[in-house]
């Protein structure tokens, strides 16, 4: 999971910046999808390393959700009668939540993707048309599909921070002297990348870009 989720987390990063193009115009952001589908050409074919990238993703995501899953089945196995007292678990509001959680960015993806990679969901949904698209997305009539994002965006941030604090225990990263400073940076990196995702819908909805 620790594995497969720091490739996520680059793939996000990337994602983030590229959304925040938006703001330099609509050549910007238009030339930058273009360009994503020509990387590494003529070494390998249109679209190419894109569909690489995508293949790579998918099977981080199924790395990811595999042993969360197995991990849940094996504590109901554990404890199959539930407790007749549950008492509060102690920690931060994202672990408690990491499973619901990550159900949410899965569905918020599912539509992510029949929204803004397919068009499919998209009022505009034209082919490198990423700027006008964006637009016909998070116009004001459509508050309720930003306001579905900002939820999920804020899902994910809080999956980030908690997932990231995880991972680096799990790689033996996060001892002694180091715990708080790496509990700040999983933060710190959170806070980031959940604002640089939120900058753009809600620009939209706002007429600032």
């Amino acid at each position: 999971m620790a594995v497969s989720g720091a490739a996520m987390l680059l793939f996000l990063l990337m994602h983030m910046l590229g959304n925040l193009k938006i703001f330099l115009g609509v050549d910007a952001l238009n030339g930058y999808a273009a360009w994503l589908r020509t990387l590494l050409e003529p070494a390998v074919p249109y679209e190419g390393t894109l569909w690489l990238v995508r293949f790579g993703l998918t099977a981080a995501v199924l790395a990811h959700i595999w042993p969360a899953a197995l991990l849940t089945l094996r504590a109901r196995r554990a404890r199959p009668v539930k407790y007749a007292v549950r008492n509060k678990v102690p920690g931060s509001y994202a672990a408690r939540t990491m499973r619901w959680g990550g159900v949410i960015i899965v569905l918020f993806l599912v539509y992510h993707l029949l929204d803004l990679t397919t068009g499919t969901l998209n009022p505009n949904g034209q082919h490198l048309q990423v700027y006008q698209n964006l637009n016909a997305d998070f116009t004001p009539g459509r508050w309720y599909v930003t306001l579905f994002y900002v939820l999920a965006v804020v899902a994910l941030g809080f999956h980030v921070r908690h997932g990231l604090w995880s991972a680096l225990q799990t790689l033996g990263w996060s001892t002694g002297a180091r715990e708080k400073v790496l509990k700040g940076i999983s933060t710190v990196f959170a806070v980031f990348l959940t604002v640089g995702f939120l900058a753009v819908p809600l620009a939209v909805t706002f007429g600032l870009a």
